[in-house]
């Protein structure tokens, strides 16, 4: 049966057998003996004390557990042997000498709150990593940026569930050098060493001039407290860089490795731009020369921002920056070339007149019209702006192009019905815009009485588009009566102006032209204004036609959007957006 012993290690009680206890305080008393001339001896010997509780806690499974000779001889082994440090052998000269093998330390994690912005969890990660917090503390920001602030959550959780590192052993454990005596002596004396440093250097004969002079002295306060709020709101200023910068960057990257690689794959959407109104260049090139454009003044904003935040930051050096300047300027001159050329895409417009020719319709027949689509180019026979792009019987690349309007005229002078077909496009010059019509492919054909009218036209792939669109005039006699085909209407000129006349929303009813009007029997009866306002409810679906008394000016407002139109302007805003025509 053996004695055990209550002891206070710390501030933590241990139950202890009577012979560890006294071999533990033979332990205890040569360490101090071989301590007593040191600096900060008392706090060396209590960092040691707190290392040997937390040793015997580590090896205690059951608060009733006695502590024997084995966990007080594998204390002594990691902490060190007497001898190690000057202490008299006869002290331990009852212990046999044993070969102990030093364990390499391990870094443990804890929060360093001497070098901490918030709440230290960084700066314990960099020691426990071995990189430099800086890296660390950008790594939480832009994590917290892309994952909407759930990094947060996680820095709260390390700030909660990792310990702060506050005694001497706990430094050392967070740096991963061994806890013994050596390390902890050292650490101690390092600190007062600086304490002490710290101390000498202070100037005596400043601060006694400063207590004699109070005003003095609350005047360089404010200055103090001025110049940490002068160095937040730089750092907050780095910081800020160091965002916007790093997000503009990682986008670009995106951009260059996703948009810019897809003109080296058939992809789709790659078609419409390369026909469309775009720069007529390859994709990835235009992605390369934007990347560099944008993302070199942005690297050296985030560059700036790390400056900013840590003078250690190096340099790129003057060959670096020599060079990417240069890339710069290369890259914004071809911006601008790309700029001047995508300028002229458009600067020129050309109308051809492709067909003109008589109909066999005389003034005292009806003329019927149609529109008629395709499965394979135009299933929705409906006029609108833009481009589609399909492929013919043959498998080759066409563009489709439904951008066709039909306007009527009336002639007293003839008696027979005549069509013209007008084709319409832009380019760079007369000559360009002028061929990029005339390849403007449309059918039309008649069918006894009956006018049928493609809605749509197509061009060649290699035409590319460049606001291609068709411009059907039917020239009527005075008698001839007309039918339209309710799938007419979308395609159907509602301005009046000069001496074009319209059918105003009545598709599918017989008028006749009078006088240089249609004329409609069974059609509701419409009030004579100085201006015409038209509006009735189809198919839940609002349409408004206001025209002035001198025909002048016309505006008209249905499900296709809104369209005012004069003499001297057009202006069309539907769902392709806004197009403005004007006769300069």
């Amino acid at each position: 049966m053996n004695k055990t012993v209550n002891i206070n290690l710390a501030g933590i009680f241990f139950h202890i057998d009577e012979d560890a206890y006294l071999k533990l305080q033979r332990y205890l008393k040569a360490i101090k003996r071989s301590f007593t001339d040191s600096q900060g001896r008392d706090e060396i010997i209590a960092d040691i004390e707190a290392r040997i509780a937390e040793l015997f806690s580590e090896r205690i499974k059951d608060e009733r557990q006695v502590i024997g000779t084995q966990e007080v001889d594998e204390v002594i082994t990691i902490m060190g042997q007497p001898e190690d440090y000057m202490l008299d052998d006869e002290i331990f000269e009852d212990e046999p000498k044993t070969t102990h093998q030093k364990a390499k330390p391990s870094k443990q994690l804890f929060r360093d709150t001497t070098s901490s912005y918030v709440g230290g969890v960084s700066s314990g990660l960099g020691h426990y990593l071995s990189i430099d917090p800086i890296w660390i503390r950008l790594a939480w920001i832009l994590f917290t940026i892309f994952s909407s602030g759930a990094f947060v959550l996680i820095y709260v959780a390390f700030w909660i569930f990792v310990p702060e590192a506050k005694t001497t052993a706990d430094f050392l454990a967070m740096k991963g050098e061994a806890v013994n005596i050596s390390n902890i002596e050292k650490k101690i004396k390092e600190e007062f060493n600086h304490v002490a440093d710290t101390v000498k250097n202070v100037d005596y004969q400043k601060y006694s001039t400063k207590v004699k002079n109070s005003s003095t002295t609350f005047f360089e306060a404010l200055g103090d407290v001025l110049l940490v709020l002068l160095k937040v709101f730089v750092k907050c200023i780095g910081v800020l860089l160091i965002l916007i910068a790093g997000v503009t960057l990682i986008s670009l990257f995106i951009g260059l490795f996703t948009v810019g690689t897809f003109g080296f794959m058939d992809t789709p959407w790659i078609e419409y731009f390369e026909v469309g109104n775009h720069p007529e260049m390859p994709i990835w090139l235009l992605s390369l020369i934007t990347f560099f454009a944008v993302g070199i003044p942005f690297f050296f904003l985030f560059l700036l921002g790390l400056r900013i935040l840590s003078s250690s930051i190096k340099s790129i050096g003057a060959p670096a920056k020599f060079g990417l300047l240069g890339i710069w300027i290369l890259s914004i001159i071809g911006l601008g070339i790309v700029g001047v050329r995508q300028a002229t895409l458009e600067a020129f417009s050309e109308q051809v007149i492709s067909e003109k020719k008589l109909l066999p319709i005389t003034s005292n027949d009806t003329l019927m019209i149609k529109m008629k689509g395709n499965n394979r180019y135009a299933k929705h026979l409906r006029r609108k702006n833009g481009f589609k792009i399909k492929r013919d019987d043959q498998g080759n690349k066409v563009i489709v192009i439904q951008d066709i309007e039909v306007y009527i005229k009336s002639s007293k002078r003839d008696t027979v019905a005549s069509i013209m077909i007008e084709k319409k496009a832009e380019g760079r010059s007369y000559e360009e815009a002028s061929k990029r019509a005339e390849n403007l492919m449309y059918r039309h054909e008649i069918e006894g009485n009956t006018l049928v009218l493609d809605g749509y036209a197509m061009t060649d792939y290699k035409n590319k588009y460049r606001d291609q669109e068709i411009n059907i005039t039917l020239t009527l006699p005075e008698g001839i009566t007309l039918y339209a085909e309710e799938n007419t209407s979308a395609f159907n000129n509602s301005w009046k102006y000069d001496d074009y006349i319209t059918i105003d929303g009545r598709e599918g009813r017989y008028i006749k032209v009078v006088d240089g009007k249609f004329e409609c029997d069974d059609c509701p009866e419409q009030e004579e204004n100085d201006w015409e306002y038209k509006e009735w409810q189809d198919d839940d679906k609002v349409k408004i036609n206001i025209n002035s008394d001198d025909q002048d000016t016309n505006l008209k407002i249905d499900d296709h959007g809104v369209r005012l139109k004069s003499d001297e302007v057009d202006i069309k805003i539907d769902e392709d957006g806004i197009e403005i025509k004007t006769d300069n």
